[in-house]
């Protein structure tokens, strides 16, 4: 991918970066391209290893930090890494969360419920909230993963699309509590991803949003060209919603 935005001298930090061929790995990769210096994290210690031997393949400057972001400890110690490793901290990236819950509510119960909160909802919600300080030093900012779930609610995905909606909700609220500190927070809002996960579940025929797209999304909301903008969840979108 041919990058649009300049990240030199810039710290990013990238949550859900462990597995080949998702979206966490191409933000990654794309900020670093673009210049970052990057601290990934995953529950995945072993696919975190292979990403970061990946990156610094290219020259990419990355420090992973491995454990499950759902602990409060775990988030803390992602931005830890960053601050220690690379003396701050621009941009953070709450990637990490997914779709485990499918299928009518009556099937599920309250433990996929409190699961998919928990990947998608707390994880930004500690790795926000453990980022505050460092961001308020760099004047820096924060865009999270909604869905398109968010504005366009579908069947069978209850516990998914309030986890979403959650994500929507907690990154206008911080826009407005942290703009006094310089802190821009804004989210996107993904339909459908060309993934590997993806492909192999539901084929290759889907009308997908493809991984660049994506990227250069968040990148935009990132860079200084989206300096004016805080409190936005962007759709991401081949479709009208």
């Amino acid at each position: 991918m041919a990058t649009l935005f300049d990240f030199k001298g810039k710290v990013v930090l990238v949550t859900g970066v462990g597995r080949a061929g998702q979206i966490g790995r191409a933000i990654a990769l794309a900020f670093g391209r673009a210049g970052a210096k990057i601290v990934s994290t995953d529950r995945n210690a072993v696919g975190l290893a292979e990403r970061v031997k990946e990156f610094a393949a290219e020259g990419i400057d990355v420090r992973p930090s491995a454990g499950d972001l759902t602990e409060p400890d775990i988030a803390a110690l992602a931005v830890e890494t960053a601050v220690k490793h690379f003396g701050r901290l621009d941009t953070v990236v709450n990637v990490a969360g997914g779709l485990t819950t499918y299928g009518p509510i009556s099937q599920h119960g309250p433990d996929a419920f409190d699961r998919e909160i928990a990947i998608n909802l707390k994880t930004t919600y500690l790795v926000c909230r453990a980022a505050v300080e460092a961001l308020a030093k760099s004047k820096g900012s924060i865009v999270n993963f909604a869905s398109v779930a968010y504005y366009r609610p579908i069947p069978n995905l209850a516990a998914y699309s309030a986890a979403k909606a959650g994500v929507a909700g907690l990154t206008q609220s911080l826009a407005w509590e942290l703009q006094d500190r310089g802190i821009r927070v804004n989210a996107v809002a993904p339909s459908m991803v060309r993934t590997t996960q993806n492909v192999a579940e539901v084929g290759e025929n889907a009308k997908y949003v493809e991984p660049e797209q994506i990227c250069n999304a968040v990148l935009f909301l990132a860079s200084e060209a989206a300096s004016g903008i805080t409190g936005h969840i962007l759709p991401v979108t081949n479709t009208a919603i």
